[in-house]
């Protein structure tokens, strides 16, 4: 084990848990929403103010719509924000409903547990979503840091580091992971160590390019990377 890792900040969905979220069903109820509000609310045509889609995550396009339409009114952008974010809300519970954790999830938090070695969770879902699929995750995890528990959002860094904050850890002892190259770039703009997974969607290559520090086909075959052990299912360590 890298003996400056002193604290684990995991991703969710397709790192802790089966991806079970349809990320372009999401995507188009968000824009629909956006434009469904601007054309009920609107005195004025603003539906052209919407951004192209030009393939930014869907929250990152959110922001730059109501930045288009807050200028012509203010009212009006709050509710076209709000309307896009419970339609993202609500394909993300019900996605959750389908959701469950990997088998060595628990095992493996209890065994980062026992090393002293402090885990939090960090995610663009909702907290909602995530406490569907791991209801119990607060007796594994520091924290858990969901969109509406921050200003910004991974890939900004401050998301990160909010978690680190909570396990009194500084970055450079600690490790970013996570099954997408956003997680890598967080961890790498917040100074941590970092890890990939392919328990995702992105593929090995598209993992591999962002330059992880270590790449393993999912967390319980990255423990086994740091540690130089296995750990079974039931949590005991051979």
């Amino acid at each position: 084990m890298p003996t400056s890792v002193q604290a684990m900040i995991f991703d969710f969905d397709g790192t802790l848990a089966h991806l079970t979220l349809d990320f372009g069903v999401m995507r188009r109820r968000a824009m629909q929403a956006a434009g469904d509000a601007l054309q009920t609310m609107a005195a004025t045509p603003l539906h052209a103010l919407l951004p192209e889609d030009d393939g930014r995550p869907v929250l990152e396009w959110l922001e730059l719509a109501g930045s288009r339409v807050a200028p012509h009114c203010g009212i009006t952008a709050r509710a076209m924000i709000k309307a896009a974010h419970d339609a993202i809300e609500d394909v993300e519970v019900e996605a959750a409903s389908r959701g469950s954790l990997f088998p060595w999830t628990r095992p493996l938090l209890t065994e980062l547990r026992s090393r002293n070695v402090p885990a939090a969770v960090i995610t663009r879902n909702c907290r909602k979503a995530v406490l569907a699929v791991f209801p119990d995750l607060y007796e594994y995890c520091t924290c858990l840091l969901a969109r509406e528990d921050v200003p910004k959002v991974k890939p900004d860094p401050d998301h990160l580091l909010r978690a680190l904050a909570h396990t009194g850890v500084r970055p450079e002892n600690s490790m970013m992971v996570g099954d997408h190259p956003m997680d890598i770039q967080t961890g790498k703009a917040g100074g941590t160590l970092t890890a990939a997974v392919t328990s995702g969607n992105a593929s090995h290559a598209q993992l591999a390019a962002s330059a992880p520090d270590y790449l393993a086909e999912n967390c319980l075959e990255l423990y086994e990377i740091l540690w130089g052990m296995r750990l079974d299912c039931a949590g005991n360590t051979p």
